[in-house]
Formats: structure tokens, C-alpha cells, sequence
């Protein structure tokens, strides 16, 4: 088995887009490079393998902030478009929603969507997700590979622990190739 290469300068990039790297080697890595650490894994991912490829320093400009992310937020403020999940905003839906609020991946997309509805209809939708989803799995970002490959683990092999999972998945993503779980992980544990 081949260890997976550590991430350098000198990485080729196809042997880059092979491998499973954390976050946090990305923005290390980016950040020694002077290659701009902000964005998700895949901004951060697409950003380090231009590097690699080119030399080239991309940079990704933000735009503004809107005014809940700013200002006051009340159930009269419209949501405006560029809404950004702030302190300030999960703190206005904890405090009508109560402890038990989470900004959960439908509900973002409901909030990005609906720029013209107010905080008091996003309350509402919040509700009316929950209520949907109830009886319903959850869906998985594709960028949450731990978790597709943890679930899928699961899927499998129902009667295995947790420790199992996570000792299969470290030997997964030192292997070039997908991340996906498939039954030869098995091999891992000795299985």
C-alpha cells in the first residue's frame, strides 16, 4: 500500500486530486503559499489545485454583506440577497425558535432562495422543514465525505461499532481513488 503523499509545492496535481486532504491542510498549505485560506473545502480544494497546475494565485472576491448581517434583526427585516449565517442571525432564530435550532442544509437553501421574504416567514419555514423531514433521512453534502462514508459503513454492516467505521476510513482516504465506502475496506479491521 502506498502512503499518501503529504501535500507540497511539489505534488503533482493529478496525484493531488487523488487523495483525501482535511481542511486543514488545504488552508495550511494555502496559507504557506500565500493562496487566500478563506472558503468551503471545495473553493479551497479547486484553489490549491490551480496552484499546483499553474502557479497561479486565484483570489475570490466576496461580495457585501446584507443588512441582517449587519444591523438588527427583527421578524419584519427582509432577508435580502447574500444572506450569510452570522452570530447575530443564529442568535435571532435561537432566541424564536428556541435551543434546539441548527442551521441545517434546507433550511439554508430556503434562506438563499427567498431574499424577499422577512425573518417572521424564514421562523415559519423553519417549522414547516422540520415537519417534512420527520420520517425522512437526511441528506448528506457531497462535501461531507466522512459522513456519506460513515452512513454507508452503517448501511453495510449494521452489527459493527463506530470504531470500526472510523478505522475503515482512515485506511480509505490514504488510498488514492474515491471515498465511497465499498466492501474491501473491510480489509482494515482485518475482515
Amino acid at each position: 500500500m502506498t502512503e499518501r503523499p503529504v501535500l507540497s509545492n511539489n505534488t503533482d496535481p493529478k496525484i493531488f486530486g487523488e487523495y483525501y486532504y482535511l481542511k486543514e491542510e488545504l488552508t495550511a498549505f494555502c496559507r504557506s503559499n500565500g493562496l487566500q485560506t478563506t472558503g468551503s473545502k471545495a473553493e479551497l480544494t479547486e484553489r490549491v489545485r490551480t496552484f499546483l497546475s499553474t502557479g497561479e494565485r486565484t483570489v475570490i472576491k466576496r461580495t457585501g454583506r446584507n443588512a441582517s448581517n449587519t444591523g438588527a434583526v427583527t421578524e419584519g427585516t427582509v432577508i435580502g440577497p447574500g444572506v450569510v449565517c452570522s452570530q447575530r442571525l443564529r442568535d435571532f432564530f435561537l432566541d424564536k425558535i428556541g435551543s434546539s435550532f441548527k442551521f441545517n442544509i434546507e433550511f439554508l437553501k430556503w434562506l438563499r432562495s427567498n431574499p424577499e421574504s422577512t425573518y417572521s416567514d424564514a421562523v415559519t419555514a423553519y417549522g414547516e422543514i422540520l415537519e417534512e423531514r420527520k420520517g425522512k433521512r437526511s441528506i448528506i453534502g457531497r462535501q461531507f465525505e466522512y459522513n456519506t462514508y460513515i452512513r454507508e459503513f452503517f448501511d453495510e454492516n449494521p452489527g459493527m461499532t463506530l470504531d470500526d467505521a472510523i478505522r475503515c476510513w482512515k485506511h480509505k482516504k490514504s488510498l488514492p481513488g474515491s471515498n465511497r465506502y465499498e466492501k474491501d475496506d473491510l480489509s482494515a479491521i482485518g475482515r
